[in-house]
């Protein structure tokens, strides 16, 4: 309706004056009401901006790959370095600083995008609201519950109602898409099993990843009792190991197709989940070295031949729903794993290592698991 760039430039905009508000919110409440207000314009920043990357590269696909791959990097990258620079303008200043440094970030992406063209017809259908409505109460219901099961119990109401109004409003909202004039989901994209299976990949690979650091960022806190700054400085492999993937992944794309980076990346990161195994009460940190170049190893040559391998496999008017399902369903996984892992983790360093050791079996073995779905679905990619 409004156009890739557009909307990139809207997010951008909206992502920055939350960034400003968050640094000068004056109670949790505020803090919290301007994190949302972030949320929306990274929601609406993001999946535009891959659309724009597939619209820029549509008849080269060796430059889509690597675009693709520099722009899963450029992601990638960012996770990794989070942690190593918010520890380092908290220790030099404070936590509101890690906000207002977003500030002249977006301003330059604003100024950047001004000489992006907009070279996408628009759509003259109305927007989905109800759709919209449905899949926001489905999300943030399931969420809450999940996050809030080790504390309330399953038995709390809370949690198995929170759970079944999450369901009935998903079925709700299949419902709704299968009728709309204009869904948000056009639900016949999933007619194709190549593209089911790479978001099943995305959603596996972002579930795993982000609660596995979210629990490692306790581990090096509270068991191995590092710093702030420490523990962000411990993270520092993870930047290298997806930026050396990431790049090779674009070569491999474009040369063998996207099967080959994905089952590759996919058993490598696999291998770093199993090495988890390492980290116990007094490990010394060059042990953990292994998994921490390992998992972003084998991510980084997956996910951008993933994404790659998404954006093929729709038509070119459906490539800004298709990285807005790729970005929805790899964000909510992301949510899902630190409620899921943390909850796990809760209850001091013995718990948390313990259950270090059962992340690295679950991980490892969802993603074999997804591997083999996508060797048999993916021969000829």
């Amino acid at each position: 309706m409004l156009g890739s760039k557009r909307l990139f430039q809207l997010g951008m905009l909206v992502f920055g004056i939350a960034s400003f508000g968050c640094g000068v919110s004056w109670d949790v409440y505020s803090l919290i009401g301007f994190r949302v207000l972030q949320g929306g314009g990274a929601a609406v920043m993001l999946p535009s901006s891959l659309s724009i990357l597939n619209h820029s590269f549509s008849s080269d696909k060796t430059h889509r790959a690597h675009g693709v791959s520099l722009w899963t990097a450029a992601g990638a990258v960012s996770i990794a370095a989070g942690p190593v620079l918010g520890g380092l303008l908290i220790h030099i200043s404070n936590w509101r600083m890690i906000f207002f440094v977003n500030v002249p970030i977006c301003l330059i992406g604003l100024l950047c995008s001004i000489r992006l063209r907009e070279n996408v017809k628009r759509s003259e259908k109305g927007f989905d609201i109800p759709g919209q409505i449905a899949w926001l109460f489905t999300l943030t219901a399931l969420i809450a519950a999940i996050i809030e099961w080790s504390h309330l119990g399953f038995k709390n109401p809370l949690i198995f109602g929170g759970i079944i109004f999450s369901m009935v409003a998903l079925l709700l909202f299949f419902w709704i898409e299968k009728r709309a004039c204009s869904p948000i989901l056009p639900l016949e994209m999933f007619k194709s099993s190549s593209f089911n299976v790479l978001i099943l990949l995305g959603t596996m690979v972002n579930c795993t990843y982000y609660g596995t650091v979210f629990v490692l960022s306790l581990y090096l806190q509270n068991v191995l009792h590092y710093s702030v700054l420490l523990a962000g400085l411990g993270f520092i492999p993870l930047t290298a190991g997806f930026i050396v993937s990431n790049l090779i992944s674009g070569r491999l794309t474009a040369k063998y197709g996207i099967r080959v980076p994905i089952l590759l990346g996919t058993m490598i990161c696999a291998t770093g989940y199993i090495c988890l195994f390492l980290a116990k009460a007094n490990t010394p940190y060059w042990h953990l070295l292994l998994p921490f170049i390992a998992i972003p190893l084998g991510m980084g040559l997956a996910v951008p031949a993933m994404t790659t391998g998404i954006l093929t496999n729709v038509v070119k008017t459906y490539s800004g729903v298709a990285s807005a399902v790729l970005n929805t369903s790899r964000q909510a996984a992301g949510a899902i794993g630190v409620a899921i892992f943390g909850a796990m983790a809760n209850g001091g360093p013995a718990k948390i290592v313990n259950a270090i050791a059962l992340i690295a079996v679950i991980s490892a073995g969802t993603l074999v698991g997804t591997a083999l779905i996508i060797s048999r679905y993916l021969k000829n990619a």
